[in-house]
Protein backbone atom coordinates (compact mmCIF):
# COMPACT_ATOMS: atom_id res chain seq x y z
CA UNK A 1 0.00 0.00 0.00
CA UNK A 2 2.87 2.30 0.72
CA UNK A 3 4.43 1.40 -2.56
CA UNK A 4 1.23 2.58 -4.24
CA UNK A 5 1.21 5.71 -2.90
CA UNK A 6 4.60 6.61 -3.88
CA UNK A 7 3.82 5.56 -7.84
CA UNK A 8 0.97 7.74 -7.49
CA UNK A 9 2.77 10.75 -5.77
CA UNK A 10 5.70 9.82 -8.57
CA UNK A 11 3.43 10.14 -11.22
CA UNK A 12 2.02 13.15 -10.54
CA UNK A 13 5.31 15.05 -9.92
CA UNK A 14 6.30 13.45 -13.08
CA UNK A 15 3.23 15.26 -14.86
CA UNK A 16 3.55 18.50 -13.58
CA UNK A 17 7.28 18.46 -13.87
CA UNK A 18 6.26 17.87 -18.10
CA UNK A 19 3.61 20.46 -18.01
CA UNK A 20 5.76 23.09 -16.25
CA UNK A 21 8.92 21.98 -18.81
CA UNK A 22 6.39 22.04 -21.90
CA UNK A 23 5.47 26.21 -20.78
CA UNK A 24 9.16 26.77 -19.95
CA UNK A 25 9.84 25.67 -23.85
CA UNK A 26 6.64 27.56 -24.94
CA UNK A 27 7.44 30.69 -23.80
CA UNK A 28 11.30 30.13 -24.79
CA UNK A 29 10.41 29.99 -28.50
CA UNK A 30 8.22 32.28 -28.70
CA UNK A 31 10.10 34.95 -26.51
CA UNK A 32 12.72 35.76 -28.95
CA UNK A 33 10.09 36.79 -31.81
CA UNK A 34 8.40 39.31 -28.78
CA UNK A 35 11.87 40.53 -27.69
CA UNK A 36 13.24 41.31 -31.18
CA UNK A 37 9.94 43.01 -31.78
CA UNK A 38 10.55 45.04 -28.62
CA UNK A 39 13.92 45.61 -29.32
CA UNK A 40 13.09 47.33 -33.05
CA UNK A 41 10.80 49.64 -30.82
CA UNK A 42 13.15 50.94 -28.70
CA UNK A 43 16.11 51.21 -31.55
CA UNK A 44 13.39 53.29 -33.30
CA UNK A 45 13.28 51.37 -36.35
CA UNK A 46 9.41 51.13 -36.08
CA UNK A 47 9.45 54.74 -36.97
CA UNK A 48 10.21 53.64 -40.53
CA UNK A 49 9.40 49.98 -41.15
CA UNK A 50 6.48 48.03 -39.89
CA UNK A 51 6.20 44.00 -39.73
CA UNK A 52 2.93 44.07 -42.40
CA UNK A 53 3.26 47.23 -44.05
CA UNK A 54 5.63 50.15 -46.23
CA UNK A 55 5.91 52.89 -43.99
CA UNK A 56 9.23 54.93 -45.30
CA UNK A 57 11.23 51.82 -46.01
CA UNK A 58 9.98 48.83 -47.09
CA UNK A 59 8.13 46.20 -44.53
CA UNK A 60 9.84 43.46 -42.57
CA UNK A 61 8.33 40.90 -43.99
CA UNK A 62 8.93 42.50 -47.97
CA UNK A 63 12.36 42.35 -46.38
CA UNK A 64 12.14 38.80 -45.32
CA UNK A 65 10.59 37.68 -49.18
CA UNK A 66 13.69 39.38 -50.59
CA UNK A 67 16.15 37.25 -48.78
CA UNK A 68 14.75 34.28 -48.60
CA UNK A 69 17.15 31.50 -48.77
CA UNK A 70 20.00 33.73 -49.53
CA UNK A 71 22.60 32.42 -46.48
CA UNK A 72 24.97 35.49 -46.60
CA UNK A 73 21.36 38.08 -46.07
CA UNK A 74 22.37 38.50 -42.26
CA UNK A 75 26.54 39.58 -42.86
CA UNK A 76 24.71 41.53 -45.76
CA UNK A 77 22.50 43.39 -44.13
CA UNK A 78 23.91 43.82 -40.59
CA UNK A 79 26.01 46.58 -42.28
CA UNK A 80 22.93 48.33 -43.82
CA UNK A 81 21.18 48.32 -39.95
CA UNK A 82 24.75 50.04 -38.60
CA UNK A 83 25.71 52.36 -41.51
CA UNK A 84 22.67 52.85 -43.28
CA UNK A 85 22.56 52.10 -47.81
CA UNK A 86 20.13 53.16 -50.82
CA UNK A 87 19.08 52.25 -53.78
CA UNK A 88 17.93 48.57 -52.92
CA UNK A 89 14.14 49.90 -51.84
CA UNK A 90 13.83 52.97 -53.92
CA UNK A 91 15.20 56.30 -53.92
CA UNK A 92 14.32 57.06 -49.91
CA UNK A 93 17.67 56.46 -48.20
CA UNK A 94 18.40 53.99 -45.12
CA UNK A 95 20.07 56.28 -42.59
CA UNK A 96 22.98 55.05 -40.44
CA UNK A 97 21.50 53.69 -36.82
CA UNK A 98 23.86 54.66 -34.47
CA UNK A 99 22.27 53.73 -31.80
CA UNK A 100 21.94 50.37 -32.41
CA UNK A 101 25.37 48.12 -31.68
CA UNK A 102 26.15 45.40 -34.31
CA UNK A 103 24.79 42.53 -31.68
CA UNK A 104 21.63 43.86 -31.88
CA UNK A 105 21.70 44.99 -35.67
CA UNK A 106 22.72 41.46 -36.00
CA UNK A 107 19.34 39.90 -33.81
CA UNK A 108 17.18 42.36 -35.94
CA UNK A 109 18.44 40.90 -39.05
CA UNK A 110 17.98 37.66 -37.65
CA UNK A 111 14.63 38.66 -36.60
CA UNK A 112 13.45 39.87 -39.86
CA UNK A 113 14.29 37.18 -41.47
CA UNK A 114 11.81 34.78 -39.47
CA UNK A 115 8.87 36.93 -40.73
CA UNK A 116 6.77 35.84 -43.61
Amino acid sequence: MVAERRTAATSGFRMKTFHFATIVTACMVSAPAWANQDLAQKKNCMACHAVNQKVIGPSYKEVATKYAGQPEAVAKLVPKVLKGGSGVWGAVPMPANPQVNEAEAKQLVQWILTLK
